[in-house]
């Protein structure tokens, strides 16, 4: 196997299960490319080069003893630096957090994919507090896009799918509250999931918004995520947002294809409530038309208007994070970034009673989705609405970075994956969202795999992970 870290990480996971392939190889691959390109793309805050190996050392002696601790054995994952790791700094990308202590205990999440045999390659870029960014006023430089360094590559969860897309490794944790997880699956061309709210443990994460925030899992194809979310999702009781749904086998029905399925095109999203980069709406008009020919029920559908969506999102965003981050923001700002700062003072200026009304509008939102869900299997949707911009353009990041359909599913909780429907003429990831009923997971990664098998997307690399 010439470089095994081109292989997707089911693949990996059947070679190392029959012998073909060694944990011990599969990481070395990962790390000679992290070596010829981490310095161009400051994906890690922190690569615990040293443990993985041990790590791998370990895995590679269980197998040859016929042990193998779960579906994830030997396979390198990168977690994004707001979730802890025993032995690690959670710094958060913040100077705020330079001088924190090495963490004791893996996050909930961490715990449960190291315990499925996965190896921590460490510690991963993101924005301030996965608010603040892309910013150049911190103490590490922000993560860039593999498709082209110049531009954004997303965030929060920027290191995570810079690194997914640059071939770092197979896996990655992303967390996701306006969209976060699915940002950087839309610029760089990966497949990110954010589970229903309560699904995945937040147990160990930093948190941003408490009614918002989600940990999800982060891959470059559709199955790969299947099998992370397969061990992340588990009831906590110790996460207060935790729900006790039921297990499910996400990979069960992935080949099923779409035959008979209804999805719902919530075309008003990205034709009128934001109007779409021609490239953006072409693309999902590809989509479209591939899922009807693979047998699917396509027809567009009405939900609220995005503006509603985001001001509620807005309101109880910003008024959490004020909660959580109050007392620096008002004994040492300076701490903080340019572009935290700003974002998070705003919640100094919500009022209880705008608290109130957003949770009160919240639950209409959710309504009116849970009744779209109930006439379609899945919703089918713009993500971003833009190729991703120039990282070091301000005023274009400002303007692109609202533009987008991911935080109606922050605000209403329900599933929505993200991921690749095509490349700009500049030869930029295009994107789609689907979402889907509650705890309906299976179905939303069964479209998602349909659409990657029939276009073939998952084939498409930058040129340096190729």
């Amino acid at each position: 196997m010439s470089d095994p870290s081109l292989l997707s990480a089911v693949e990996a996971a059947r070679a190392m299960a029959a012998g073909k392939l060694s944990p011990v190889d599969l990481l070395d691959a990962y790390l000679a490319r992290i070596d010829r390109h981490e310095a161009a793309l400051n994906v890690f805050i922190a690569l615990d080069r040293d443990a993985a190996r041990t790590a791998a050392r370990a895995a590679e002696a269980e197998l040859r003893a016929g042990r193998r601790r779960g579906p994830l054995h030997g396979l390198p994952i990168g977690i994004k630096d707001i979730v802890d790791v025993a032995g690690l700094r959670t710094t958060c990308h913040s100077r705020l957090r330079l001088d924190a202590p090495p963490t004791i205990e893996d996050a909930v999440c961490v715990a449960a994919l190291r315990g499925a045999g996965g190896l921590v390659v460490g510690k991963l870029a993101t924005h301030e507090f996965a608010i603040g960014g892309p910013s150049f006023d911190l103490p590490f430089p922000p993560a860039r896009n593999p498709w082209n360094r110049d531009h954004h590559p997303g965030g929060s969860s920027s290191g995570s799918g810079a690194g997914l897309a640059a071939g770092f490794f197979p896996l990655a944790v992303g967390t996701d509250t306006g969209g976060s997880v699915r940002n950087p699956a839309s610029a760089c061309g990966v497949v990110g999931l954010k589970p229903t709210y309560g699904l995945v443990s937040r147990r160990g994460v930093q948190p941003l918004s408490f009614t918002l925030d989600h940990v999800g899992p982060m891959a470059r194809t559709v199955a790969d995520c299947a099998l992370m979310l397969q061990v992340m999702a588990a009831h906590d009781p110790a996460d207060p947002g935790s729900a006790p749904a039921p297990r499910v086998d996400y990979a069960r029905s992935l080949e099923s294809g779409v035959r008979g399925l209804r999805i719902g095109v919530v075309r008003h999203f990205h034709d009128a409530d934001h109007v779409a980069h021609p490239g953006v709406a072409a693309a999902l008009d590809e989509v479209v038309r591939t899922l009807a020919a693979e047998g699917a029920q396509v027809a567009d559908i009405r939900l609220p208007p995005l503006a509603r969506f985001a001001t509620v999102n807005r309101v109880i965003l910003m008024a959490e994070a004020f909660a959580i981050h109050g007392n620096d923001l008002r004994e040492r700002p300076e701490g903080f970034c340019q572009s935290s700062r700003r974002r998070m003072l705003v919640g100094a200026f919500v009022g209880g009673a705008d608290y109130v009304q957003a949770n009160r509008q919240r639950l209409e939102l959710m309504v009116a989705v849970d009744a779209a869900l109930a006439e379609v299997d899945v919703l089918l949707c713009a993500s971003s609405m833009d190729p991703p911009c120039r990282i070091d353009d301000a005023g274009e990041v400002e303007r692109t970075y609202p533009r987008q359909a991911r935080t109606p599913f922050n605000v209403t909780g329900h599933p929505a994956l993200a991921m690749m429907s095509g490349l700009s003429r500049d030869g930029l990831p295009l994107s789609v969202q689907f979402a889907g009923r509650n705890f309906d997971e299976a179905t939303v990664l069964r479209v998602a795999r349909a659409w990657e098998r029939a276009s073939g997307i998952d084939r498409k690399r930058p040129a340096l992970a190729a």
